[in-house]
């Protein structure tokens, strides 16, 4: 569509072109072309027009490519904010968009506690062969809402992907995770447990996504926002487990690998 355009204006401002060297002729009493012999007055005059008539063509289409130029890069923060979707959409965590409205403030910080972001079981030494469950936290969503004195209310999505080592048995696991919420940087408020079964059906691996509804902080008045609070995310570990998450050691999620 954009290619038929241009070919229509050019064929447009053609024509524009030859009635006005027509017109200018016709002013100074030259006959048109077919009508009277070549000589080097005609030849010059016809140069002038052209020239003219060329200088007027350019004001015409230079705006047009300044225009060209300037949605140019809007075509590609387009095409980039397009490609920054399709990856979002190829999450396996949906993103969250609570029901609208403006709330009195922002929401809390929710965060992954990286001593409890993952959860391996080990037999014996830290070696890939005395790998038993697995698990880690690898995507969090959330969301909020209040207003006035309302309570905070909290909605999340919480990815978790799953591993079975060599030292693993059945294929059915129930794993525990639980949830925190602090005043920012300072004590915790309330702290809940959650379970959830994995059935890894053959295989050595799984994923599994926690939906959490409605998770409630109350506010002292209209003063408090939401930005004083901290909501902390982790696997029930043990000291041991707590103490090789802070080691860096890592293993893969098809911790048998």
């Amino acid at each position: 569509m954009p290619g038929r355009y241009r070919r229509g204006r050019a064929r447009s401002l053609r024509r524009l072109a030859l009635a006005a060297i027509t017109r200018e002729r016709r002013r100074i009493g030259v006959d048109p072309p077919s009508r009277f012999p070549f000589d080097r007055n005609s030849a010059r005059m016809s140069r002038v027009l052209t020239a003219v008539v060329a200088l007027s063509l350019g004001a015409l289409v230079l705006p047009d490519l300044a225009v060209a130029q300037q949605q140019r890069p809007q075509q590609q923060q387009q095409q980039q904010q397009s490609q920054g979707r399709q990856q979002d959409d190829g999450w396996s965590i949906r993103r969250l968009r609570l029901p609208g409205q403006v709330n009195a403030g922002p929401c809390p910080y929710v965060k992954i506690l990286y001593d409890a972001a993952r959860y391996v079981e080990l037999t014996g030494q830290a070696a890939s062969a005395n790998v038993g469950y697995t698990g880690e936290i690898e995507g969090l969503a959330s969301d909020c809402r209040y207003r006035e004195d309302d309570p905070i209310t909290v909605d999340m999505n919480i990815l978790f992907r799953l591993g079975k080592g060599p030292q693993a048995g059945a294929d059915q696991r129930t794993y525990r995770y639980w949830i925190a919420v602090t005043e920012r940087n300072n004590a915790i408020l309330d702290k809940q447990y959650f379970d959830f079964a994995v059935d890894f059906a053959g295989t050595d691996r799984a994923e599994h996504t926690e939906e959490i509804r409605g998770l409630t902080i109350p506010r002292a008045g209209q003063e408090v926002s939401g930005s004083n609070f901290e909501i902390l995310i982790g696997f029930d570990v043990t000291p041991e487990m707590a103490e090789f998450n802070r080691s860096g050691s890592r293993f893969r999620i098809q911790a048998g690998q």
